[in-house]
């Protein structure tokens, strides 16, 4: 069945899905079904119950398929993911060589095309909503939001708050403060794009800029983000200019919180688990983002144990959920499971739920998404579980976990509207897009300052072979 059948067939404003298994906040359910109205899950239950309830809908049969819900990226940079394949085998705190100068060369076009670029990936990926951590491109965040409406991605959406630190003026911190207030103001209310203010990290901004912004986000509901104990430089400095670790700062100003998600919180002691307990402060745990550039990894199961709120985020590496599940879990094996015998490294469900509702509570979204309920925003995806790979499951949530992949998304819904069928978008043309930004891309790579510290995988080989000495790396 063509795209353009499979739109017309998902169309009407009430559906009633009759998946195989349809994945409740306890668990996967067979003989199922789920009811779509107005934008949100309006009634679930037995598949007969369902039919018996609401006559007047033809059921839709999903033979084969697990109706589930859409993931939650709990840190994102969608202005950055463009350039992903410039990370690769860079040391840490790659930002300051290789993102900011990138980033400063977009202009508003440029912003939008990359948006909306990789919020096809996302959509692609299984996520259904990113947490995007600002953007330091020239070009205005607007664009962001116009590109993520556009996709049908749900937004929650950073601004950067930055004013460089304890030797900003005044009148620097007033008119950043009264930016704030108007870009809270304007996207109040959005159904697609949360807003949220941010500053990069701590040291970034003065002590009053990073209470001030805090109390703004408490007090308009949405969450603060920042980057916090991610790399041992950024702690290292700022022991050194304060005397204080960034989330020991953090705390010590009164800037921690339930409106607060730090990002990534890969180096912390224990002490500082405490305070993020005790604070209710979120945290993004983004295993990839270790993988790729990190110093460390999160210790998320032993924040599971102690309550601490966290979701999966990508960090602007690859955006695919499946794949994000399987390293949050591998990574938690490999750096404490190993050690102390821990087989099960919190049992597949843990990740599941971590990339799903417990990430829509970290970000600040939990009344609204991250699970399959009556009154949340229908937010779903349709997964082929008919595979050779999948077809004797015993346990099909650590399957998901383990042996997932983002080919078996048939489709993706949010906001009750299709919005992919088979990997493309239902309504816009993608491979224009792509055409139109790879080009643009390149361009931007080639003009910008950055400064990379490894060399593309050809070059990298002749040096492990000892064929090629020293050089300065082309771009």
């Amino acid at each position: 069945m063509s795209t353009d059948l499979h739109a017309a067939l998902f169309a009407a404003d009430e559906l009633l899905l009759v998946p195989d298994h349809l994945m409740l906040r306890d668990g996967p359910a067979q003989n199922h079904a789920v009811l779509i109205a107005q934008g949100k899950f309006a009634d679930i239950g037995p598949a007969d119950a369902l039919a018996a309830r609401h006559p007047g809908l033809t059921p839709i049969q999903l033979p084969g398929k697990l109706l589930m819900p859409g993931m939650i990226d709990a840190h994102h940079h969608l202005t950055q993911t463009f350039g992903k394949s410039l990370a690769y085998g860079e040391p840490s705190e790659i930002f300051r060589r290789i993102w900011v100068p990138l980033e400063a060369s977009l202009d508003d076009e440029f912003v939008y095309l990359v948006s909306k670029l990789a919020a096809l990936e996302s959509l692609r990926g299984g996520f259904t909503t990113v947490c995007d951590a600002g953007t330091r491109a020239s070009g205005g965040i607007d664009a962001v939001a116009t590109a993520t409406q556009e996709a049908g991605l749900r937004c929650v959406l950073g601004l950067i708050c930055n004013d460089g630190g304890n030797a900003s003026t005044p009148d620097e911190r007033r008119a950043l403060k009264r930016r704030a207030a108007d870009f809270l103001q304007q996207w109040s209310g959005n159904a697609m794009v949360r807003p949220s203010l941010a500053i990069s990290v701590p040291e970034a901004a003065s002590y009053e800029m990073l209470i001030e912004v805090s109390a703004l986000c408490a007090e308009a509901r949405t969450i603060f983000q920042t980057h916090v104990n991610e790399h041992l430089a950024s702690v290292e400095r700022s022991v050194v200019q304060c005397g204080l670790r960034p989330l020991e700062l953090l705390a010590h100003l009164g800037a921690l919180g339930p409106q607060v998600l730090i990002a990534h919180g890969t180096l912390v002691t224990p002490p500082e688990l405490n305070l993020l307990r005790d604070t209710d402060t979120a945290v993004s745990y983004n295993p990839v983002a270790s993988q790729w550039k990190g110093n460390a990894v999160a210790p998320a199961q032993l924040m599971a144990a102690l309550g601490i709120r966290f979701g999966l985020g990508t960090d602007a590496t690859r955006s695919d959920a499946f794949r994000l599940m399987d390293a949050a879990e591998a990574a938690q094996k490999l750096a404490f499971g190993l050690a102390t015998g821990d087989a099960s490294c919190g049992g597949g469900w843990t990740w599941y739920d971590h990339a799903t509702g417990e990430s829509a509570k970290a970000i600040g979204l939990g009344h609204l998404i991250g699970e399959i309920a009556v009154g949340k925003e229908a937010d779903f995806l349709i997964v082929d579980v008919d595979t050779p790979e999948m077809c004797t499951s015993v346990d099909l949530t650590w399957d998901l976990v383990r042996l997932g992949n983002r080919d078996q998304i048939t489709a993706v819904f949010v906001a009750g509207r299709l919005r992919l069928w088979g990997g493309w978008p239902v309504d816009w043309d993608a491979k224009a897009l792509m055409q139109q930004t790879a080009k643009r891309a390149r361009d931007a790579i080639a003009r910008a300052p950055i400064q990379r510290l490894h060399p593309p995988a050809a070059q990298h080989r002749l040096l492990a072979s000892g064929k090629a000495g020293p050089q300065n790396h082309p771009q």
